[in-house]
Formats: C-alpha cells, structure tokens, sequence
C-alpha cells in the first residue's frame, strides 16, 4: 500500500469539491494573466538571433523609430496654426457701453465738463479708436502666452465663414489695447483727460480659441507624417539563426512585435487567446490533481494542504502576472524557489518537484522568454528539494538559498555560452538579478512559521525545538516520572532508527515518542517504570487499576493541549496504545471471576488505531521497549523471540489495518528492534576478585 493513498472510493461529495477547486484555480490564474498576445521573441541590437529562421506569416509595415516619427512631426508641426474666432459681439456690446456712459453715466460727468462741443470730439475720438481695435484683435494674456510658448507665428482668423491669416504679433492683449487708446494723436486730445474717462471698462478680448477646427487641423498635418519607411510582405524570410541584429533587422522585428501587440487587441482574437489561456491553464491544474489522486490522495482530506498547495500554485504566477502588465522589475527576482522548499518541509519531495513544475509553466505563459526561465528557475527549485531533505536548523535555509542562487547563475552562465560568441556581451544585470533572488529566499524562513501557525503544520524545525528535553514539559517528566522518561528516550532511539531504515520521518517520531507517555505525569506511582518497591495497585481492583492506565491517555491529551503541543504530536500520544487492552488487569479480572463475562471496554484504550508509519513505528517500538525490561535474561534468542512475538501479535489484532505500511516494512522495524536491543542488553562478562 502506498506511503500517502488510501484506496477508498470516491464520493459525490468529493468529486464536487475536486471540479470546485480546479475551476476555482482555474479562473482566478486566468483572470490576472495579461490577455494579449505576447511576442516570443527577446532581441538586441547587434547580437545574435537566437532562435529559428524567422518568416513574416503576413504582410506589415516597416515602423520608424519613434524619435525620429517625433522629429518629423516636430517639423510638420512648424506649419500648424491654430484657429480663433473674431467675436463681433464682444465689439458691438462694448460700444453700446460706451455710448450709454457718454449719454447718462461716468463718461458724461468726464467730458460733459469740457467747454464747448470738446466732450462730442472727445467721445466721437475714443469711439473710432476702439472701432480700429476691435478690428486689429484684442487677445487675452494667457493664450498669447501659449502661443509664444509653441513658437507660433500666425494664426488662423476665423471670421464670416472664411479664414485668413494674422500675424500673433500684430495681436493686442488688453493692456496692450487700453494704452494704444488712450495715447493716439495725444498732440490734439489731453491725456490726463483720456487717462479719467476710465477706457480699460470697455477694453475685452474678442479673439477666442477654436478648439475644434485647431484639433482637426492638427490632426491634419500630423497625418502626414509616415509611420512606416517601408513593407515587409508577407513570405518574405526575416532573420535566421546566428545572425547578427543590424539597426534594418531590429526595426523590422520591432515592427512585428507592434503588428502582433495590434492584431491581438481585436475582440475575435481576444476571445481566441483566452479560450487558450484557459486550455493551457485547465490541462495544467488537471494534471497535478491527477498526481494528487494518484499518489498523494490523503491531501484532499486535509483542506488546509490542498488550500495551501493551491495558493502557493497560484500567487506566484499572479504575481508575475502583475509585474508583466505594469512592466515593473524583473520577474527573475522572484524567488520562486519559495513553493518547492515550503511543500518540502510540509509534504514531501515528489509533491514539491510536481508543485514547483506546474508553477513555472504557469508563470512561463506570460514571459516573452519562457525556455530560459524554465531552464534557469527548474533548476534552481531542484536544487532546493535536494539541499533541505530535512530541514532541522536555520543555517540549512541559508545554505540552500546560496546553493539555488549559484546553481541558477551557472545554468543562466552555461546558456549564455552557447547563445554568444563573446564574453564581454554577458547579461551582468541578470547575474544581479539571481544574487538578489537568493537573498529573498531567505525570507522563506520567517513565512514558514507564518504557514505553520495559519495551516497547521508541524515543521522539523519545530519538531527539533520540542524534542529539547530542557522544555518545560519534559523536564518536568524527568524530575516527577524518572522512569517513563527514561522509558520514552529509549523509545524514541528505537523509533528513529526504524523510521529512517524505512524511509519514514525520524524527527518526527522521534519527538512523538518524547511526548507519548507525558500523561503518566499525572500519576506517576502507579506505572511500574516510577516504581520503588511500593506498587499502589495492591490497594485497587483491576478494573480501578485498567481506569488510571488507560487514563494516561487523556491526561497526556490534555496536558498537550495546555503546552499548545502540535496536532501531529497529540496523534502519537492517543494512537501509540491503538483501541488495545490492558491485558494484565483483563486476564486478571476474568480469572478472578470466572463466573461472569468481564465488560472488554472498562480495559480498552480509547484509540484510535495509528493511521500513518510514524505512528505505528511507535507503537511498535513502545510495546518491544517496555516488554524487553521483564525479560528473565537477555539472549539473541529471547529477544528476537520477544520482538516476533508482540509485533506479530499486534498485525494479528489489526492494529496497523487503517495504516499505510507494508509487511517488508514490519519486517525491517523487527530486524532493527533486535539489533538495537543487543546492543543495548549485551551480556557483560564478570570481573574477577583478586585473590589474597
């Protein structure tokens, strides 16, 4: 049977919650890609084509540069004018003001003091001279500023449905205007008078800008400008391998990078590149769920794996994503090394190699350089898996973010010298790149004690800090329950050895078999191992007796609780005795009343069953180790008889039915069980007296 399936069936209900999560991931992977079509080509000037030959599939222009585009519509631009309109309103309003302040207001009391007709010259003076202006053109400031500003030399004058052109510096602003008023022919009419008749009221810009007509003139010249110096038909070869990028190839491959941006930005094919994303997504997802179903299908039981092998699918390639789009950075600095070494640490390898794979080709969809970046970054999270198999102290986590950023620099170096002809052409900046993606590797560490208090794992980093046995819960064993825990050291020597014959997790059982009888804490006297010559159960029936054993159980639970032990942890300490009995108080109790059925269950343990290898190995290694100490003498023999003889038993009784190990296994703990406890019962020889 496999180490991680359990062949049960599928239910519904199951099948439901699998399409769900695919379609979930599906949709939300899709919905940040970029949907346009990329160009899958990178190029530089004057380096070498790296790919294939190179043949245009359509006809498209050859686009010019666009600073000299900007050049020429810089000239084109010199022969624009804007267009503005002369008000004639704003002039014949004006007049009228002025008229009704000669008959009845402020320039009535002005010149209506003047001796003889002088008022009527004055006014018939002032009254001609603003006719003249209007008719000149009366600006205002700010838009003489902008076209000063622009370099414009003349406008378009806007009047009786024709145009005409008039030089900006023949323009007045309405300053400009007050003062050509009141100071024309000054040798016939005084200026203190001119300066009281208060003239800048009736002084008001009558030419105003034309946005429209300006706009469509403007948009006329620049029409004229050529985007393009030439076509590229559609057979025509481009470029082949090897060759080098002159300054005609780079415009034309430019060219079609923009022809093929243009193209995709219709709706038809638009829809076209979605319904692929969404392929190239769904075939993706669904491959790692059938490895999933196949060889690692207990996951799915636990949603907090699934959701956490889902988002770590999923948030690198939406990260990338983003940084595409908005063309921010370089995506090679990020770490994607993070997703193996974070499903290393909680799962195990195989699913870290298929979870770090799906990631980049997720992620590669959106580069324009994908067989680089699969190269260099598949690699890198190899070298990940293989440098942090067990993962015990934070000196490893450095060391595996040196080992992956050198691993990826030399893959990207070794590309390089087969893609160049010349070492002073290297990329440095991406060698920058790799070095700062190994330094943000390192923050994997700090993440994974986030991962563990979000999701509940339990990871060896951790296992290693509890196994201490300065914690206070072990040192308080060892000083109130010297026995058990003398008891659980050699257990946990015994575990770890099996476990790591077998290819199970060592760490993990053996911090678990530290921790399997700290409910004998509670009533220590009552376990033989605690034991000096006084045995309390003399003074209890056995069914008494059954109840303060078995009751270890729940008092290690409850103490695990109490220290916030992990949950893997707690599963050793109600699994380790399975749904098995308190032989001795049973046999004891029936003999005592033959009459009568005893009830099994008052001298049953609460279970259950152990359901995983470390467990088993557990129980296992806590039965041979607590046996081996009433064996009458210490022999080959005896112990491997012993050893048989309650292993056997415990397969017979079912107790490892519901967990994923195999009879080769079993029979490997057995062979180390007995190795090990040779070793630790050898027989000693006797040392002489010496004789007087």
């Amino acid at each position: 049977m496999s180490r991680y399936n359990s062949r049960h069936p599928l239910t519904r209900a199951g099948i439901m919650y699998r399409i769900a999560l695919a379609l979930a991931t599906i949709a939300i992977v899709v919905y940040f890609y970029p949907h346009e079509r990329n160009y899958a080509y990178q190029f530089e000037l004057n380096h070498p084509w790296r790919y294939g030959q190179l043949i245009a599939s359509y006809d498209f222009p050859i686009y010019k540069d666009d600073a000299a585009v900007k050049q020429e519509q810089d000239s084109v631009m010199k022969q624009f004018h804007p267009y503005f309109d002369k008000e004639n309103q704003v002039k014949l309003d004006q007049q009228r003001r002025l008229h009704e302040s000669f008959t009845r207001g402020a320039l009535k009391e002005t010149l209506g003091n003047l001796p003889g007709n002088e008022g009527e010259r004055y006014y018939n003076h002032i009254q001609q001279n603003l006719d003249k202006i209007y008719e000149q053109g009366i600006i205002d400031t700010q838009e003489l500023t902008t076209l000063k500003a622009d370099s414009i030399q003349s406008i378009m004058l806007a009047e009786n449905n024709t145009a005409r052109p008039v030089k900006v510096a023949s323009l007045l602003t309405v300053k400009e205007a007050y003062k050509e008023l009141i100071h024309s022919d000054i040798a016939q009419f005084d200026l203190q008078i001119m300066q009281q008749c208060n003239l800048q009221e009736f002084v008001s810009p009558n030419m105003v800008y034309d946005k429209e007509k300006s706009q469509a003139a403007e948009q006329e010249l620049l029409a004229t400008v050529s985007w393009s110096s030439g076509m590229v038909i559609n057979g025509t070869k481009i470029i082949d391998r090897g060759e080098i990028i002159d300054q005609h190839t780079y415009d034309i491959l430019q060219s079609l990078s923009k022809e093929m941006k243009k193209r995709s930005e219709t709706a038809a094919q638009k829809r076209l590149t979605l319904a692929g994303q969404i392929l190239f997504v769904g075939i993706l997802v669904t491959l790692f769920m059938l490895y999933l179903d196949l060889f690692r299908r207990n996951y799915y039981a636990r949603k907090r794996t699934i959701l956490l092998l889902m988002g770590l699918i999923v948030f690198f390639p939406i990260i990338t994503s983003l940084m595409v789009i908005n063309s921010i950075l370089n995506v090679y600095l990020i770490p994607f090394a993070m997703v193996p070494i974070i499903v290393r640490v909680f799962m195990d390898s195989r699913t870290a190699f298929m979870a770090n794979i799906i990631m980049l080709l997720l992620c590669s969809m959106v580069l324009r350089y994908p067989y680089e970046f699969l190269l260099v970054h598949s690699i890198g999270g190899l070298v990940g898996i293989y440098s942090l198999r067990e993962l015990s102290q934070r000196s490893q986590l450095v060391r595996a973010a040196l080992l992956v950023s050198l691993s990826m620099m030399l893959t990207y170096f070794a590309y390089e010298l087969i893609h160049t002809d010349d070492l002073t052409k290297l990329d440095t900046s991406m060698y920058l790149s790799l070095i700062v993606n190994g330094i943000l590797l390192l923050f994997t560490y700090p993440l994974l004690f986030l991962l563990e208090k979000t999701f509940g794992f339990t990871s060896n980093v951790t296992l290693v800090e509890l196994s201490n046995i300065n914690t206070p819960l072990l040192r308080k064993m060892s000083e109130v329950a010297p026995g058990t825990f003398q008891h659980s050291l050699q257990v946990a020597n015994l575990a770890a050895e099996a476990a790591r014959e077998i290819g199970a997790n060592s760490q993990l059982v053996r911090t678990g078999a530290l921790y399997h009888d700290i409910g004998k804490i509670e009533n220590p006297v009552f376990f033989t191992e605690n034991q000096s010559g006084v045995n309390p159960h003399t003074t209890l029936t056995f069914t008494e007796s059954a109840h303060i054993i078995i009751n270890h159980v729940t008092d290690g639970l409850k103490l695990a609780d109490k220290h916030n032990l992990p949950e893997v942890i707690r599963n050793f300490i109600s699994s380790h005795h399975g749904v098995g009995m308190t032989k001795y108080f049973y046999v004891s109790e029936q003999n005592a009343h033959p009459e009568k059925e005893v009830d099994k269950s008052l001298f049953t343990y609460p279970g259950p069953n152990p359901s995983t290898q470390e467990e088993a190995i557990l129980m296992m290694a806590d039965t041979v180790e607590a046996a081996s100490r009433s064996l009458a003498e210490y022999t080959e023999e005896s112990i491997s008889n012993l050893v048989e003889k309650l292993i056997d038993s415990q397969v017979a009784e079912g107790a490892f039915r519901q967990c994923p190990i195999t009879f080769r296994a079993i029979e490997t703990i057995k062979a180390v069980f007995k190795e090990k406890l040779k070793t630790v019962y050898h027989t000693r020889i006797s040392y002489p007296e010496l004789k007087k």
